[in-house]
């Protein structure tokens, strides 16, 4: 049996069978047809991962389980004539094509018709055939079908597929718009009457045509409505929509971000941990909003006691004699540059002159503990004990962020003896570093919040350790949940009426509900959790660019490098934006703010990640995630060129600053 055989099988056992499919030939079908003849060469490895993927001309192959279950909802068996809308690369009209008699599958675009017919052709399925149209019209000529599967999702139900449907016939289709769309099931009882059945929630891209929504995502479709001859591209559309970004240091920047002002939560997100233009806005807006809008707590995706020497220097508080300079473990530059040195200049300043302490602005980590110490003590251990684990421990701690995946390490079946014989040394290693790092909490001039908050990351260490040990989705949930926590503790403490600024990666402030993380792997993050507990007073802002430079590393605990980023996917949101042709601007993704192109934003892409480790040479596989930004944002700065950051040295000591400052320069 081949890999790819085995690979099949364990699909259909594990994503398919046990998560309810029960049609006994949508799985032998399944088992059958050759996913990965359907993807990308590139992409053929992971064809069998549970998770939709991405082919040509920005579209996607569904996810096998929705796949399946359509095809079962249809109840399509042997002798039925199906209708297909949608065939993208003709994976689902093979497996319908492995029951029913007859498939006639109808794909929009062209060049991905032609491709799916020739695939489908070379793998021999002769009782498919696929023709390039408009899929909301149908196909008439060969109706009534007994089934109709729709993979793409419209404002409503088309009235000609419908039409099209046999007496007791089964259309399933995706219907709905923004936060939505619900998959569908109608059934022909006579010539006028119809029944409909909601089976769940989906996300499927936009079905364009007559019956489904413009290519400019208005509701209607026809192109004999008015108005509807203007077709913009979707990149016309953002530079339409795209606000041009002053300077930094313009006072303008910060007040384009005013439309958010009222948020008890602005979540201020970066597309890398080493890139400048996304600290130097943010710090733009992060002073605006302390000036003119009174929020006074600014946390940050950093460990609580660096951050407490931080926020002690900034609300001018007591600083701890035999205190190390904070943020000296990897990655180093994320909080040591230049960039944020300046932030916290200005707040210690602007601090200087509000004379009631608790108005003053602080300065607050959120993460749980010292991840990169403790982790450096996990690498230091194995190193000593077994070099091999040590290798696996870097692999998978350069895999901290859901999308920087080694799939060859993530494909080993079990861990080696001797990195499971050291696990409890390791935990207890991390537990004494960890109890060493916080015991100065009862000599803190601000000690109460610190002393509870310090008190739960105690309490929460053995499980995390535990859990980060072995990876998955249970550590970065547990992470993002206490982060969550922290900040919600934070508010609390300041009082009802204080207001927060987090500054976080896009992978944790974008809802993972509109991501991989969420619909594929169960994994939520700050931004759902803040959009959940606050609604509309939560603001979610990311960040892109298309080119330029970044400080990262090759591996985890690796030396700060600074590489060049490649130019963004062609099937990516990050083109469209560097197609828009507009070096820097503010897109705005609020409900009711640019209907038109939110829809159009509605449809799946590819998003990229950097973290603290940027590998080029697998970008693909290792930075690029499915998204939906219309959902994922409520707004997306986009710079087109960025620069990598400054990391703090002896040349950047600020001259007449007190011996205290806290990166001790």
């Amino acid at each position: 049996m081949s890999d790819f055989q085995r690979k099949r099988e364990q699909m259909v056992d594990v994503q398919l069978a046990r998560r309810g499919v029960r049609d006994e030939r949508v799985l032998a079908a399944m088992r059958a047809v050759p996913r990965e003849r359907f993807v990308d060469p590139a992409m053929a490895e992971f064809a069998y991962e549970d998770a939709p993927l991405p082919i040509a001309e920005g579209q996607t192959i569904s996810q096998p389980y929705i796949v399946a279950a359509m095809i079962e909802a249809a109840e399509i068996g042997p002798g039925d004539r199906v209708l297909e809308v949608g065939a993208g690369s003709g994976y689902a009209a093979a497996v319908i094509g492995r029951i029913a008699d007859r498939v006639f599958a109808i794909e929009r675009l062209d060049a991905l018709g032609r491709a799916a017919e020739a695939r489908l052709e070379a793998l021999g399925y002769a009782n498919i055939e696929l023709r390039v149209a408009d899929g909301t019209r149908g196909w008439p000529e060969a109706a009534p079908f007994d089934a109709i599967l729709v993979s793409a999702g419209g404002p409503k139900v088309p009235q000609a597929l419908k039409e099209q449907l046999a007496i007791g016939g089964r259309l399933v289709i995706p219907v709905g718009e923004e936060r939505g769309q619900k998959l569908c099931k109608v059934t022909r009882r006579s010539e006028t009457d119809f029944d409909e059945e909601k089976l769940g929630a989906v996300l499927f891209v936009p079905l364009i045509g007559e019956g489904g929504w413009a290519e400019d995502g208005r509701r209607s479709a026809s192109n004999h409505t008015p108005g509807a001859s203007r077709k913009q591209t979707l990149a016309e559309m953002i530079a339409d929509a795209g606000e041009e970004l002053p300077a930094f240091d313009d006072p303008a920047f910060g007040r384009l971000f005013d439309r958010f002002a009222d948020r008890r939560v602005v979540l201020l997100g970066e597309a890398s941990h080493g890139t400048s233009e996304y600290y130097r806005a943010r710090a733009a807006i992060t002073r605006h909003l302390i000036e003119h809008h009174g929020f006074t707590i600014v946390a940050v995706e950093a460990d609580w006691p660096d951050a407490a020497a931080v926020d002690r220097f900034v609300r001018h508080g007591r600083m701890r004699d035999d205190a190390e300079p904070p943020f000296q473990r990897f990655p180093t530059w994320m909080w040591r540059n230049t960039d944020v040195a300046d932030l916290i200049g200005w707040m210690r300043d602007h601090n200087a002159t509000i004379l009631e302490p608790a108005r003053r602005a602080g300065f607050y980590g959120l993460d749980i503990y010292n991840m990169s110490g403790s982790i450096a003590a996990v690498l230091d251990y194995l190193d000593r004990i077994d070099p091999q684990a040590a290798k696996v421990a870097r692999e998978r701690y350069g895999c901290l962020t859901p999308w920087q995946k080694d799939p060859a390490t993530y494909g080993r079946a079990t861990l080696s003896r001797g990195y499971a014989e050291c696990e409890q040394a390791v935990i207890a290693q991390c537990r004494t570093l960890l109890a060493r790092r916080l015991d100065y909490s009862a000599d803190d001039g601000d000690s109460f919040l610190d002393a509870v908050q310090n008190a739960r990351l105690i309490a929460s260490a053995e499980r995390y350790y535990r859990i980060m040990y072995y990876g998955g989705a249970e550590s970065w949930n547990l992470r993002d949940t206490h982060m969550f926590e922290t900040l919600e503790n934070l508010l609390e403490a300041k009082g009802p009426r204080s207001k927060a600024i987090v500054w976080a990666h896009n992978s944790h402030i974008g809802d993972a509900r509109y991501t991989d993380m969420g619909i594929t792997r169960d994994e939520l993050n700050i931004g759902q959790l803040c959009r959940e507990r606050y609604g509309r007073d939560a603001a979610l802002i990311g960040f892109g660019t298309h080119a330029g430079t970044v400080a990262a590393a090759t591996d985890w605990d690796g030396d700060m490098e600074v590489k060049t980023v490649l130019p963004s996917r062609r099937d990516s949101y990050e083109r469209l934006c560097h197609d828009a042709a507009k070096p820097r601007f503010l897109l705005d993704l609020s409900p009711g703010k640019h209907e038109a192109l939110r829809r159009r934003l509605m449809e799946p892409r590819l998003e990229r990640f950097i973290g603290v480790i940027y590998r080029p040479d697998t970008e693909l596989r290792s930075h690029y995630s499915q998204a939906v930004l219309a959902e994922q944002f409520d707004a997306y700065v986009w710079f087109d060129q960025t620069r990598a950051v400054t990391p703090l040295g002896p040349e950047h000591a600020r001259a007449g600053v007190p011996d205290t400052y806290p990166f001790g320069l």
